[in-house]
Formats: structure tokens, C-alpha cells, sequence
């Protein structure tokens, strides 16, 4: 009885141990089945996705890409021109001094600002002395006269009195000689006065031109003569100057009659000139010349004053952009291109004239390309923008 018994609790255990191995099987099997599919599943939610990362994301970067206005300049005329720096000075300065034997001076009639005319009295000199010379003068001048009206009479009488024989041939000859030798004292006495007024109208100090009286070195009371000096100074016909210092490089590109701005310092006015001369020599120590621009009378314009000129060499073809357009750090000028994949690019560019087209780009630039007009400074280079293009006549 207990032998059955053991027998079938054997027999039992016997098919038991052996079902437990297939279902360990199945349940690796669906394990791993389940473990593919989680992997498949993740595969295809992830990896489907990281596949258009770029593209996406190079659109959003685009979408958030600011936006800037570009212009393409071309190219236009421009004309060239040559910065210099230069002193005013009148075009003519004319010193003006003592002429005669000088004297006292008794009056001043004008002062510096005064316009004149040619001859005109600048001040007059205490003349008492020569105004008695003169007059001895005119009296010399009566006597011989006198004297010739006398000579003139006695040859009359003796050229009645030759034909009857009662003179000679020779007398008459000498009354002749006598006439001639008055009415040639007369002639002297007349000189010498007409020379004495001279002198005198000499004390007056004139204005040897017309023009604008620039300084006054003399007062009533003060005794001038010829070692005085120039106690006035006058600009002819008001024409200033300004002398502009010129590197020789620059020197060469300036010629007669180019035209020029002039800017005074401390004047937000310009004018125009011309230039009028070039030096001829370079001065060693400098390395510098000399263009004189001629300008009309300005009463901004004083002589002795600094001024700025910007000097018109000739015309060539350049692109011309804004001012907004330009930028400047320690490295120098240089502007934002917009490149083909719309991303901002620095450029360095050389500028030359600013004129009220704009700035005038010498080098750097060849005119297609697209110029961010403005904002530049908050771009960095390789940076991607939305480009809106803007005429450039605008």
C-alpha cells in the first residue's frame, strides 16, 4: 500500500518537472519578444524624429533670424578729392608805412574793418614846416617870372631898335639868351614847388589799393618815419587765402583752378574756392606744400585763422552708401554684406569724400554686393538674417 503510493506520488512529480521547462521557454520567448517590440517601438518614436532635427531646426533658426534692409549701391560718380588743414591769410597782403620824411602824426581816419578806396587817407602827419618850404617856393616862382616878363620886353625893345642901327646883332642875341634863361628859371622855380606839394601830400599815409583795412599800428600823437614800419595792414580787394598744408603725395594730385570747401574751425559754415597756386617747392623738414585756395571776403573768414579744406582732384566711379551703413572700431571702416546663404559677413572698406549722397566706399567694395544699411552693430559675422532689399536711390 505504501509501495503504490510511492510509485504514483513518483510518477506525478515525474511530468510536472518535465511542463515547467517549455513554459520557461515561452516566457523567454515573450520576453523577448516584448523587449524587440519596446525596442522597435522606441526606435520608431525616437529615431523618426531625430531624423528631421536639422531641417527643423535650421527653420526655426531662420524663423528667429532677424530681419535687415540691404541695399546693392552700384556704382556712380564720384568725385575725388584730398583732405588738407591751412592757416587764412589775405590773398594780397598790402603793409602800409610811412612814404615821405615823416612827422607827427595829427589823425587816424580809419580803422581795421574799414573798407577803402585806392588813394584814400589813412592818417595824416603835422605839415607846418613844409607848408612854409612851399610857399617860399610859390613866391620863387612869381620872381621869375617877373624876371622873364622883363627879358621878354627887352628883347621887344631891342629888336625895334636893331633895324635903325642903334644895337648891335649881338646885343639882341643876348637879350635872347637872356629870355630864354629867365623863362627857364621859371620853369625851375615851378618844379621845385610842384616838388615841395609832392613831398608834402607825401606826409599823408593812402591806401595803395582798395580794400579791406586788417591792423592799425599808429595813433595821433605818435612820430613815425621811414624806419617805423608798416602801421597799417590792408587785404586787397578783401581776398583771403587759405594756405593749405599738403603731404607730397597729395601735392602732386592738386592743380590750378581745382575747387575746394573750405570749413573754418570753430564755423559749421563752408566755402568755396579756388586754388589759385601750387608750391613749387616742398619744404624738407616737413615734407610739405603749399596750395593757396582764393576765396571771396566772408567776415567769418579772418586772417590767422585755422581752417579745413577738402580739395576736388578729379572724378572717378565708386560705390556711395549712407552713413548708417559704415561702421568703425580700432580696426578701421567696414561694412555687413548679406552673403548667398543670407548670413551676415564683415567687410573692411577704405572711404573716401562724404558728401550728401553719402560716404563715397574708395576700396572694399565692388557695388552688387547686398550692404546691411542699418543696424550693423548688432550682427556678428557668420550670423544668419532675413535680407529685405531697398533701392538704392532711396
Amino acid at each position: 500500500m505504501n509501495y503504490e503510493t510511492s510509485f504514483r506520488s513518483d510518477e506525478t512529480a515525474t511530468p510536472i518537472d518535465g511542463d515547467s521547462a517549455p513554459r520557461r521557454r515561452r516566457a523567454l520567448i515573450i520576453g523577448a519578444v516584448v523587449i524587440a517590440l519596446a525596442v522597435a517601438l522606441a526606435f520608431f518614436m525616437f529615431g523618426r524624429k531625430s531624423e528631421p532635427a536639422g531641417p527643423v531646426a535650421a527653420q526655426g533658426a531662420k524663423a528667429q533670424a532677424p530681419e535687415v534692409t540691404v541695399v546693392t549701391p552700384g556704382r556712380q560718380p564720384v568725385a575725388g578729392t584730398v583732405s588738407a588743414t591751412g592757416t587764412m591769410a589775405a590773398r594780397v597782403d598790402m603793409p602800409v608805412g610811412v612814404a615821405g620824411e615823416g612827422g607827427e602824426v595829427t589823425r587816424v581816419l580809419v580803422q581795421p574793418g574799414d573798407w577803402v578806396r585806392a588813394g584814400q587817407v589813412l592818417a595824416t602827419i603835422e605839415r607846418s614846416v613844409q607848408a612854409q618850404q612851399s610857399a617860399a617856393l610859390q613866391a620863387q616862382i612869381n620872381v621869375a617870372r617877373a624876371n622873364a616878363r622883363l627879358a621878354e620886353q627887352e628883347l621887344a625893345r631891342a629888336q625895334q631898335l636893331v633895324g635903325r642901327g642903334f644895337i648891335s646883332k649881338a646885343d639882341v642875341d643876348r637879350k635872347l639868351a637872356t629870355r630864354d634863361q629867365a623863362n627857364a628859371q621859371v620853369r625851375v622855380a615851378e618844379a621845385q614847388y610842384r616838388e615841395s606839394l609832392a613831398r608834402t601830400g607825401r606826409l599823408d599815409i593812402r591806401a595803395p589799393a582798395a580794400g579791406l583795412v586788417l591792423t592799425r599800428a599808429v595813433e595821433p600823437g605818435q612820430v613815425v618815419g621811414a624806419g617805423s614800419g608798416a602801421l597799417f595792414r590792408l587785404a586787397k580787394g578783401g581776398e583771403m587765402e587759405l594756405r593749405a598744408q599738403l603731404s607730397e603725395t597729395d601735392l602732386a594730385k592738386v592743380h590750378v583752378g581745382a575747387t575746394a570747401t573750405v570749413t573754418p574751425v570753430g564755423s559749421a559754415e563752408s566755402f568755396h574756392g579756388q586754388v589759385w597756386q601750387v608750391a613749387p617747392v616742398i619744404d624738407p623738414q616737413s615734407r610739405q606744400g603749399i596750395a593757396r585756395i582764393a576765396l571771396s571776403y566772408d567776415p567769418a573768414l579772418r586772417p590767422g585763422g585755422f581752417a579745413q579744406a577738402e580739395i576736388v582732384t578729379g572724378q572717378t566711379d565708386a560705390p556711395v552708401l549712407p552713413e548708417s551703413a559704415v561702421l568703425s572700431d580700432p580696426s578701421g571702416n567696414f561694412v555687413y554684406i548679406v552673403d548667398a546663404n543670407d548670413k551676415a559677413q564683415r567687410r573692411a572698406v577704405k572711404t573716401g569724400q562724404v558728401s550728401a549722397k553719402g560716404i563715397a566706399i574708395v576700396s572694399g567694395l565692388t557695388g552688387n554686393e547686398r550692404v546691411v544699411l542699418s543696424a550693423g552693430a548688432f550682427l556678428n559675422p557668420g550670423q544668419a538674417v532675413k535680407p529685405h532689399r531697398q533701392a538704392a536711390g532711396r
